[in-house]
C-alpha cells in the first residue's frame, strides 16, 4: 500500500493541476474495495480531500433490466455491467472541475443506488475499482487509457471462493445453496477470465493471507 501511495502522489505532483486516475484490478473476493479505501484515506491523511474513491460496481445492470433479459443468475459478468456508460463516466471525472455525482451499489439490496458518492472538485486522484478494468475486450479496453496507473490485485482461487461465500451470506438475502451455486456459475468464471487480463497492468500485487 505504501508504494501505490507514493506512486499517486508522484503521479498527481506532475500532473500539473491534470486529474489522475489510479486503477485497481482484480476478480470477485480479491479485496480491491478494501485495499482501494485504504488508499484513499492515506492519501487523505497526507493531504486532505486529495483523493476519492469511484466504484465500477455502481454501473451494475438495474436488477429489473437483468431480470428482462434473462440474465439474473449471471449478474456481476463483464455483459452485465453498463460498461460504456462508466467510460463515458470516467472520461467526465477526469475532465472535471466541477463537483460530479455518481451511482454505487448496495449489497442490501443488490441493485444499484443513484447518487451514492460525489467527487469534489478538489479532488486531485481518483482511486478507480473494478473487476474489468483492465479487460481487453470492448468496450472495456477503453478503461485503461484513462487510467494513468493500474494494479492488478491477486488471491489464491480457493481464498476467493471461501470470501464470496462469506460475502453472499451476509445479508441473508439467499439460501446457502443458492450462493455457493452462482459462485461456481458465475463469479469463479469472471475470477479466472479476469485473471487473463493482469499482464495489462503495471504492477501486479498478489495477496496470499486472509484479510
Amino acid at each position: 500500500m505504501t508504494e501505490l501511495t507514493w506512486k499517486a502522489q508522484e503521479l498527481a505532483e506532475k500532473a500539473g493541476g491534470r486529474r489522475v486516475a489510479i486503477g485497481l484490478a482484480g476478480g470477485p473476493g480479491t479485496g480491491k474495495s478494501t485495499l482501494a479505501a485504504e488508499l484513499v484515506a492515506a492519501l487523505n491523511v497526507a493531504e486532505p480531500g486529495s483523493a476519492a474513491l469511484v466504484p465500477m460496481d455502481g454501473f451494475h445492470m438495474k436488477h429489473a433490466k437483468l431480470e428482462a433479459m434473462g440474465q439474473t443468475d449471471f449478474k456481476g459478468a463483464p455483459h452485465t455491467f453498463e460498461g460504456a456508460e462508466f467510460v463515458v463516466f470516467l472520461g467526465r471525472l477526469k475532465a472535471a472541475t466541477e463537483a460530479v455525482s455518481g451511482p454505487g451499489y448496495s449489497r442490501k439490496i443488490e441493485d444499484t443506488v443513484d447518487d451514492a458518492f460525489t467527487i469534489a472538485s478538489a479532488v486531485k486522484v481518483l482511486v478507480v475499482e473494478g473487476n474489468y478494468l483492465l479487460l481487453g475486450d470492448a468496450p472495456w479496453d477503453e478503461v485503461k487509457p484513462l487510467l494513468d496507473f493500474s494494479a492488478f490485485i491477486v488471491v489464491p482461487r480457493e481464498m476467493v471462493r471461501a470470501r464470496l461465500m462469506k460475502r453472499h451470506g451476509e445479508e441473508g438475502l439467499f439460501t446457502e445453496e443458492r450462493n455457493r451455486a452462482h459462485i461456481e456459475r458465475n463469479d469463479l468464471p469472471n475470477y479466472d477470465r479476469v485473471m487473463l487480463s493482469q499482464d495489462r497492468a503495471d504492477v501486479v500485487i498478489t495477496l496470499d493471507v486472509a484479510q
